[in-house]
């Protein structure tokens, strides 16, 4: 009996048509893979956050086979010589035996720790971009609060899993949120006392904060990136203004195979940047803090980058105690509560609502999908500049024991400088940032009126010196820019060099040396500014 010979090349194909006789998966594949994306590097953040959250669950579930959360005491026998024969809890223990007696342990821990803070970090830049662009305009309202709920979260889950280790510096910084919690008027000791299971530490939080860790806290944030995402898809992404670009389209490359190969490169880069951190540069080393005890807490106990801005708030926070009578009973808002509880609060809500509070005021219901440059909304870029401001001079303020300890400063007055500046650096921020953006839309407008400085100089008959300016070569309505008053605003890049308009030959870059000869483009191909040539198209 002959045997039945089996086409290779047609059982890719002849599979995929028996898949979509049973699934019907062929139309929404399509209409994803067609999906268009712009393509521009601003647009990298988010991905980046994306793929740093990929190593963190990847880290992360190497990590859950080896940690134990137990805060049952036991006595360390492990390979680091310092700490044998000291009493710990089994969390600092184990993971004691993962950076030391679990091969590539230490490594995975460190490739963790690196990937949370570019995680979070990646977040706090993305959504400066969205802010400073205006990204979050209508119809993105939604998926701009989905942000900020991202970021909050990743700060919960950053700082659950800061304090799984129980040494001595992630001991410090949870007796500091036990004492946050003891803060709130009226409920702070009950919440306390069921988060700890009694005073502090208690037996339990350690055990509560892991499954926070590895469990909630990571079904939250992947729900809030699937909406993110999903979000992103239905509503397409906004791009930049240019040529080709409106209100109505997107120009970019498709989901497939363009932007699907960039993207798996770029995760190859992150992974692979976060692979040489994680091996050169040591970070969090527990061992040379010791276990955490109640009664030893050092100098210079720092938390990760994205808490410390509520650590030096709560420094700066003047020693103000408000005391108060509810139904007989006296009440004490110690400090603390403000900058620990307050602040976030309103530094979360307020965030939320600003899309709203914008469109309010400028009176705007319109749809936008293109992006503004931050020039050509002042008022929005100084209170961007003022915010950031704000949180640098927290964040100093975090580690101004530090910083007076090694520029031999007074530590009060590190204290006083830090309660100043947070008072006039903002709008002083704000100021300039607004005085400087409305200088680059006058200069634009100049460039439009007048045209480009040539660099050349001429001499008029009654001694005087002028340059010689290049009006722009756009041509509209069939008649020449210079015939007009001036080019409209187009709310891009406006060219003021000779060679971005084509009046000197462009320079190509070699790897050593540049190559002053540039190669001719083939006949019939359309390059745009920045010599990329549109790959897709997708209309409304």
């Amino acid at each position: 009996m002959k045997r039945r010979k089996i086409d290779l090349r047609a059982l890719p194909a002849r599979s995929a048509r028996g898949l979509d006789e049973r699934f019907q998966a062929a139309t929404p594949l399509r209409r994803v893979f067609n999906k268009v994306f712009p393509d521009h590097w601003s647009f990298l953040l988010g991905e980046i956050a994306l793929y740093s959250f990929v190593v963190l669950l990847l880290s992360g579930t190497f990590m859950a086979l080896f940690f134990d959360p137990s805060m049952r005491e036991t006595v360390y026998d492990g390979s680091y010589a310092p700490l044998r024969g000291v009493v710990m809890s089994q969390a600092y223990n184990t993971t004691l035996q993962l950076s030391f007696d679990i091969r590539g342990g230490l490594f995975v821990r460190q490739m963790h720790h690196w990937a949370a803070l570019l995680f979070v970090a990646a977040i706090v830049v993305h959504m400066f971009r969205i802010f400073f662009t205006g990204a979050f305009r209508k119809p993105r309202e939604a998926n701009w609060i989905v942000g900020i709920l991202l970021f909050w979260m990743a700060f919960l889950e950053g700082f659950a899993g800061y304090s799984l280790p129980d040494d001595a510096l992630s001991g410090t910084g949870l007796r500091i949120a036990s004492a946050i919690v003891l803060s709130i008027p009226i409920v702070g000791t009950w919440v306390t006392t069921s988060l700890f299971g009694g005073g502090f530490p208690g037996e339990i939080i350690l055990p509560r904060l892991y499954i926070v860790h590895v469990l909630l806290v990571p079904a939250v944030l992947l729900a809030l990136i699937t909406v993110h995402m999903g979000l992103l898809v239905k509503q397409k992404h906004t791009q930049w203004p240019g040529p080709g670009r409106t209100n109505e389209n997107v120009v970019g490359v498709r989901m497939f195979p363009g932007f699907a190969v960039k993207a798996g490169g770029f995760f190859m880069f992150v992974f692979a940047m976060l692979a040489v951190l994680a091996g050169l540069f040591q970070i969090n080393p527990i061992w040379l803090y010791g276990p955490y005890r109640a009664a030893v807490v050092s100098a210079a106990s720092q938390p990760d980058w994205y808490v410390m801005f509520l650590d030096g708030a709560a420094r700066l926070m003047p020693a103000w105690e408000i005391r108060f009578t509810l139904f007989g009973n006296g009440y004490t808002v110690p400090p603390i509560f403000w900058p620990t509880v307050v602040l976030p609060g309103f530094l979360a809500i307020l965030p939320m609502l600003y899309p709203f509070i914008e469109a309010r005021f400028k009176k705007d219901r319109a749809v936008h999908n293109l992006l503004q440059r931050p020039r050509d909304n002042p008022s929005r870029t100084g209170l961007g500049a003022m915010a950031i401001s704000f949180y640098m001079v927290m964040l100093i303020s975090g580690g101004n024991d530090l910083v007076a300890d090694k520029l031999d400063i007074s530590l009060n007055a590190m204290i006083w400088a830090g309660r100043i500046g947070i008072v006039i650096l903002p709008p002083l921020a704000y100021y300039v940032a607004y005085r400087i953006a409305l200088g680059l839309q006058q200069h634009d407008r100049e460039v439009l009126v007048h045209g480009i400085e040539t660099g050349i100089i001429r001499r008029l008959p009654d001694g005087r010196f002028v340059e010689v300016h290049q009006p722009l070569p756009a041509v509209r309505d069939g008649r020449a820019a210079e015939e007009e008053r001036g080019l409209e605003y187009g709310g891009w890049v406006v060219p003021k060099k000779m060679n971005r308009i084509g009046a000197l030959a462009p320079t190509v870059k070699g790897f050593f040396f540049p190559i002053e000869k540039a190669p001719t483009p083939p006949p019939g191909r359309e390059v745009e500014e920045h010599g990329e040539v549109t790959s897709g198209h997708e209309s409304e």
